[in-house]
């Protein structure tokens, strides 16, 4: 696949129209998840580029005030994109002018992948997939909003179901609008999350693209779904030609497989951590979250992501029985006081 485009090395620079990234490994946005707390453990592991978590395009122009929370950047991160959704093109370019106004961004993403019912209700999300025409005049809607100031993206699934598979209808509607990027994860709406991502199509779109703008800017495509080791990404990169790489439930609790898979992808080799370094890296997810949540609020969202850093850890069905009750720091403390050396 790769020897059809240009050889270069499998980690490698990415360059999303004006926005010049040093590498090709990022970070889903992943609702409930991809935060600045998480983003920023995952940037100091190596991830190249990340996603917020998906923001409302009628929550920001009504002025919500946790939507700016879901846009803050983390102070460690040298670039990232704010992913918005919605079904109202004018509200929609409404949404990436208050994007541009409020915070320091480098990319917006326009969501056309998520498939959860209240998303798709709004005609946003994986709802676009069965409308190329609606996306389009999405995606233009905000391409015009921004003038050039940021490089626009889209993300979207295969298609809504196994009979209406529609990427390439998505793709062109979006390159025709103007996106300087696109990523596409590997299922369709019905499967959700469940059953196999399809890298053949993914290899697909990377053709289409190719053809569709020779002799123009190139316009990279990102791949996602099923990456979940060093060793996936490798075999995405090699079989599908995509530009990148975006890990999304695979780095969940486990941050170092950026920095395993660079090393993987670089030097062919894996070093694994010890336990301790994996539960600092929590503690140090927890203290952000205490300082945009407040220590009750960010404690009990902390419980899932723990709950994810311990999986795999010898007694870790003993510690997860804790860890779901725990309400303070020192709960969190308490509970792994036997990994953890004093510093």
């Amino acid at each position: 696949m790769r020897g059809i485009f240009e050889i270069m090395p499998l980690y490698h620079p990415v360059q999303i129209g004006n926005l010049s990234l040093s590498g090709n490994l990022f970070l889903a946005p992943v609702a409930g998840y991809s935060d600045r707390a998480f983003r920023s453990i995952c940037a100091d592991c190596g991830a190249d580029f990340a996603y917020t978590e998906m923001v409302s395009s009628e929550a920001l122009t009504r002025n919500n005030e946790k939507t700016e929370l879901l846009m803050r950047r983390a102070p460690n991160e040298k670039a990232y994109a704010v992913q918005i959704f919605g079904g109202n093109p004018e509200t929609m370019a409404a949404a990436a002018r208050i994007v541009l106004e409020k915070t320091t961004a480098e990319c917006i993403d326009i969501n056309g992948g998520c498939p959860v019912p209240k998303i798709i209700k709004s005609n946003a999300g994986s709802a676009l997939t069965r409308d190329p025409e609606h996306l389009f005049k999405i995606v233009s809607a905000v391409v015009n909003a921004v003038e050039g100031k940021v490089p626009v993206t889209v993300k979207f699934r295969l298609g809504w179901d196994a009979e209406h598979i529609t990427w390439k209808e998505c793709a062109e509607a979006a390159l025709k609008a103007g996106v300087a990027a696109l990523t596409m994860h590997g299922r369709t709406r019905a499967q959700g999350y469940e059953g196999k991502s399809d890298w053949h199509a993914l290899a697909e779109l990377v053709h289409f693209v190719a053809e569709k703008t020779a002799g123009s800017q190139k316009i990279p495509v990102f791949g996602s779904g099923d990456a979940f080791t060093p060793q996936d990404a490798k075999r995405m990169l090699e079989e599908t030609g995509v530009d990148a790489v975006m890990f999304a439930r695979g780095a969940m609790g486990n941050p170092f497989l950026f920095t395993k898979t660079r090393e993987f992808l670089t030097k062919g080799t894996i070093t694994e951590l010890p336990v301790e370094e994996r539960i600092r890296a929590g503690f140090r997810e927890l203290d952000l979250l205490v300082q945009d949540l407040g220590e009750l609020a960010a404690c009990r969202d902390a419980r899932k992501r723990f709950c994810a850093y311990s999986k795999g850890i010898e007694g870790s069905a003993a510690l997860r029985k804790e860890i779901v009750v725990a309400e303070s720091v020192a709960d969190y403390r308490a509970i792994f006081s036997q990994y953890l050396t004093p510093c």
